[in-house]
């Protein structure tokens, strides 16, 4: 009996110090061994000035996309099937100020990470998929605005379970977890070792050349030339349209050879005309149609006949559409901008320090480039009331309902 017990003792020494042994092993990979933690190289006013920053970042961050959110919920006139990308925009950006940039705030101050290992899988999760979901929405919403403005008939006549919203919305977080996530969390248990010391909190595929130009690649340049591309489109079908007077995707009814011409002769006064309309509500948008038919006819009142009402009508719609269709292009043209900014800096930096194993590239420098990426999640957005005058009345209509209810008024 005592020989059992004595047995069973010796074999749980055995497999304590196995487990021992192999927990050294994952937290010794190339003969790292217990490093001890950074500390910071900032003087305390400069600490405190960088938290001051950093917890006014997170919470612009979090005030302005719950703004968006608030919007998209109260204001129907936003919900339309291109909007609801970015409500997916807004809610990536909002978890980024709201989970991601607390979290690191510390991290960045002090230069140790306190929070544990796991917390620590849990935000390197978080924070690579909402990072990359939201680069993911904004090749979404250049997609959608390119179909809308050089597809625009079969665009608005899209059936089937891919013109659901919500279905590109979910695989726009499907793809984005399957490009780093995975890695995140399996890395060290198929390479048998890990490279993350302790105290601290990155990637163990941090230094990985290979792996940092393929993702990069998924994550960044393939969108970048994306919305590129559909930029570039967007700009030509809409130069085409001008120079010929009319919108590539509509044709006029074949009763009236002479809405073309009109067209031309009433262009002037649609111009001003529509451009006056566009900046209500589209609430009341079907009243100041009618108002813009009437007043491109002077002599509407001697000669009225049908032919003359449908060239009107037709000659609205297709200024309407064409003015529309530019404010798309410019605003869409904004917002992939500020992307590239943020984002070309730290892509280009994280592959260049993987290449050169973290040598070539100083930390502050790359600090600087990772603190730009969520910079992006807090600029968007501002950027959709700058571009959208739709976001713009809902904004107004949360932020000053008094000046948005005298503004409605006196325009209808």
């Amino acid at each position: 009996m005592q020989d059992s017990s004595q047995t069973q003792l010796t074999w749980l020494h055995n497999m304590h110090n196995s487990t021992a042994e192999t927990l050294h092993t994952i937290r010794q990979c190339n003969g790292i061994s217990s490093p001890q933690p950074e500390t910071s190289a900032f003087s305390t006013g400069v600490l405190v000035l960088l938290a001051l920053l950093m917890v006014l970042l997170a919470l612009v961050t979090i005030l302005g996309n719950v703004l968006v959110i608030l919007a998209f919920i109260m204001d129907r006139n936003l919900r339309h099937r291109s909007n609801y990308f970015f409500l997916n925009l807004a809610i990536s950006d909002f978890a980024v100020g709201a989970f991601c940039i607390p979290l690191y705030i510390p991290y960045a101050l002090t230069g140790t990470w306190h929070l544990g290992r796991g917390l620590c899988k849990l935000w390197l999760v978080m924070d690579y998929l909402l990072c990359t979901a939201s680069v993911f929405n904004i090749v979404l919403i250049s997609y959608d605005r390119f179909l809308s403005v050089t597809k625009a008939v079969s665009y608005r006549v899209q059936r089937g379970i891919m013109s659901n919203p919500i279905v590109k919305m979910v695989s726009i977080w499907v793809f984005a977890f399957l490009l780093y996530c995975p890695a995140i969390l399996l890395w060290e248990y198929v390479a048998g070792c890990s490279t993350v010391q302790e105290g601290q909190c990155h990637a163990e595929f941090f230094d990985n050349w290979y792996f940092l130009l393929c993702a990069s690649t998924l994550e960044f340049f393939v969108p970048l030339i994306s919305v590129t591309y559909f930029n570039v489109h967007i700009f030509n079908n809409i130069q085409r349209r001008q120079r010929r007077g009319s919108i590539q995707d509509s044709e006029p009814p074949r009763s009236s050879s002479s809405s073309w011409r009109s067209c031309f002769m009433l262009k002037q006064g649609a111009s001003s005309s529509l451009e006056a309309e566009d900046s209500v509500s589209s609430s009341i948008r079907p009243k100041k149609e009618s108002l813009v038919a009437e007043s491109l006819s002077p002599s509407r009142a001697n000669s009225v006949t049908p032919e003359n009402d449908l060239s009107i009508s037709f000659c609205a719609r297709t200024r309407s559409k064409l003015h529309q269709d530019k404010k798309i292009a410019k605003s869409l043209a904004i917002i992939v901008c500020v992307f590239a900014i943020c984002w070309a800096p730290y892509t280009l930096l994280m592959i260049i320090r993987g290449a050169c194993q973290g040598t070539c590239v100083h930390n502050s420098l790359y600090d600087v480039t990772f603190w730009l990426l969520w910079l992006n999640s807090s600029l968007n957005p501002f950027l959709y009331p700058l571009c959208h005058d739709k976001f713009r009345m809902a904004f107004m209509k949360i932020l000053c309902p008094k000046k948005f209810a005298t503004l409605r008024s006196g325009s209808s």
